[in-house]
């Protein structure tokens, strides 16, 4: 069983007695030690920022041009914290329960409280960094609900809540730069993770640009570099958010955990085109007011508008009446693959539910449906050509968001000593699902309060500086680095590096998406090791290695997919049961819940690389419950 170095104690005490006992770098002493951190988006940025006002060099790697264009920007509805300014009876163990249930008790409880502790520091942090958070009347800020609550606890700024947070971020992490504290390489991505004697030493890099290969060794290595939906081709992700980073990490020895827990967001635009390149996140705060329907009639093609009442079917509203339209994300996409699969489903293609504001516009009126969303009621209108103040939106559900991650301990570091993993590139904090509105609360946590105390703990017990790139270990990865690249140019093939994309994208949202079955899962093994295969013999990469070149990143970044995916089939076969968004159809309810099995199952797996195609090591870590009664997830 893996350690994860978890704090002994009550658990309300956890972190506040490991913050006062953990090992501490003297301040004179914190400038000889140089981090290194891989990505800027939130998670990324504010550990930087926050470990440079410490006093610690840094230096930072993002593949955008800007730090600013991380795709945390993306993030439209809000994050969550326990102040409880509505008086609506929140609390810090409110948030910690909820949060442990939304992920279908999967997660490491001790993180799960401390990142509910810390919720509300996050708040006054980014408000004291003039983040521009709505606000009442009154002056007080405003909360929204979100799924999985039964209270208002989500912060905003309209639609734009990931974008006001990372400039807050990118402010703090400008600022040090400026200073000359950190050396910032944009427009740079992480092809390697150096390891000599088991340890993490530095990585190697290729400068977009030009093509050229580095080295830069560090004290520790920092990994914020999110999450692994574009695997499935289409989702929320921005076109370069890819695995590369953490999938290298994993070969060189970092446990990669749940991998099979991927969220798949009830609320995006649907699908329109075979040759459709990403898909189009709808927040999920439109929930708060838009009510979720199809017609009753299977064969009703009437417009939205000219169906009557009695002729909808709200079915969220009827299935979960304590809830409704704000059950967790698991719950909301698969009930909305239910009712198409029924034939319900409306649109085109059959494949995509209403969204309707009719009530709440007149309930509370336009200019303050305008206020609240207007940004996203702009969007829609721009990508579909339809006006949802005066028709129903249409959305189903897709990939967002990836609750696995390569596996860390309470300190945040893997199973490799001086890697840490923060943000979503981790598995620790959501479980099986992650609930809305809590992906920028663990980013801002890991980088602004926890990975500020628990790098410190390792590096108190390591000499500073006695790491450059000298030893062999970093030319090796180097030589290599470039011998791949030297493959993707020489193949010459027919195919393009997309078309191997939305092959394998195709197959795992099949095979390995919204539902699973065993049979599926092992044709997916199977079919995976053709895809792969015919890749390298067949793709397609023009241009060089010396300049700019995009169909190169992508042939890499997809290249790693085709490995990695099947990690990600093999967790999902193994994982015999169905827990938050991971479905297993012959797992389930007489109503059609996810069913799962504690006595087999309670725990996280991390699986270790032996070798492509070969099955991994599966390593495990026991979730044990101190103040959560295990039970079956319940949202009527």
């Amino acid at each position: 069983m893996l350690n994860a170095n978890i704090p002994a104690g009550p658990l309300k005490n956890k972190w506040t007695s490991h913050k006062s006992k953990i090992k501490l770098v003297n301040p004179a002493n914190k400038r000889k030690y140089n981090i290194i951190v891989v990505g800027t988006g939130l998670a990324g940025a504010s550990a930087a920022a926050s470990l440079s006002e410490l006093g610690y060099k840094a230096r930072v790697f993002c593949i955008q041009d800007s730090p600013r264009r991380a795709h945390s920007i993306a993030a439209q509805g809000g994050i969550n914290a326990a102040k409880n300014y509505p008086n609506d009876g929140d609390s810090i163990d409110r948030l910690f329960h909820d949060t442990i249930k939304g992920g279908d008790f999967r997660s490491r409880e001790a993180n799960v409280y401390r990142l509910a502790e810390i919720s509300n520091h996050i708040i006054d942090q980014c408000v004291a960094q003039g983040v521009p958070f709505a606000r009442e009347y009154s002056g007080y800020l405003d909360n929204r609900s979100f799924g999985g609550a039964q209270v208002s606890r989500t912060f905003y700024a309209r639609g734009q809540t990931g974008q006001q947070l990372l400039l807050g971020a990118y402010s703090a992490l400008m600022k040090e730069v400026a200073a000359g504290n950190i050396e910032l390489h944009s427009r740079t991505e992480m092809l390697d993770l150096v390891v000599i004697d088991g340890v993490a030493r530095g990585i190697i890099t290729r400068n977009l640009v030009n093509g050229e290969i580095e080295s830069h060794a560090g004290d520790a290595v920092v990994l914020a570099t999110g999450g692994y939906s574009n695997c499935f081709y289409l989702s929320t992700n921005a076109k370069v958010c890819n695995v590369t980073a953490a999938w290298r990490a994993h070969k060189k020895g970092a446990f990669f955990a749940n991998p099979c827990f991927t969220q798949i967001h009830p609320t995006c635009i649907p699908v329109h085109g075979d040759y459709q390149s990403k898909l189009t996140l709808m927040s999920e705060s439109l929930r708060n007011d838009g009510r979720v329907w199809v017609p009753k009639n299977k064969e009703d093609k009437r417009a939205p508008n000219a169906i009557p009442e009695n002729d909808r079917y709200y079915y969220l509203e009827e299935k979960y009446p304590s809830f409704g339209n704000l059950v967790p994300r698991d719950l909301a996409s698969r009930n909305a693959k239910y009712v198409c699969d029924e034939g319900r489903g409306v649109g085109a293609t059959g494949q995509a539910v209403y969204l309707d504001f009719s009530d709440a516009i007149k309930r509370s009126g336009r200019k303050t449906i305008e206020e609240r969303y207007g940004n996203l009621f702009d969007m829609y209108q721009r990508i579909t050509n339809v006006n949802p103040y005066k028709d129903p939106m249409m959305i189903y559900p897709a990939l967002h968001y990836t609750m696995g991650g390569l596996w860390v301990d309470y300190n945040l570091m893997s199973n490799l000593p001086g890697l840490f993993v923060i943000g979503e590139a981790n598995f620790s904090d959501h479980g099986a699902n992650r609930l809305g509105a809590s992906a920028l609360m663990q980013g801002l946590a890991d980088g602004y309060f926890i990975l500020p105390y628990t790098i410190g703990h390792y590096l108190a017990r390591r000499a500073a500086g006695q790491m450059d790139t000298s030893p062999k270990a970093f030319r090796d990865a180097e030589q290599e680095a470039k011998e791949r690249t030297e493959l993707f140019l020489s193949i010459k093939g027919s195919r393009s590096v997309d078309e191997f994309h939305r092959e394998l994208g195709r197959l795992c949202w099949d095979k390995c998406g919204m539902s699973r079955n065993e049979a599926g899962l092992k044709q997916a093994l199977e079919e995976i090791s053709k895809i792969r295969d015919e890749f390298w013999k067949s793709v397609k990469v023009p241009g060089s290695g010396d300049d700019l070149n995009q169909s190169l990143e992508r042939a890499g970044r997809v290249a790693d997919f085709l490995e990695f995916s099947q990690t990600m089939v093999w967790d999902a076969l193994h994982r015999k049961e169905s827990c938050g968004g991971h479905f297993r159809e012959e797992s389930q309810t007489a109503e059609g819940e996810a069913l799962r099995d504690d006595e087999n199952f309670c725990y996280v797996a991390a699986w270790e690389f032996r070798g492509v195609d070969k099955e991994p090591v599966l390593h495990k870590e026991k979730l044990d419950f101190e103040e959560v009664e295990l039970a079956q997830r319940n949202y009527k």
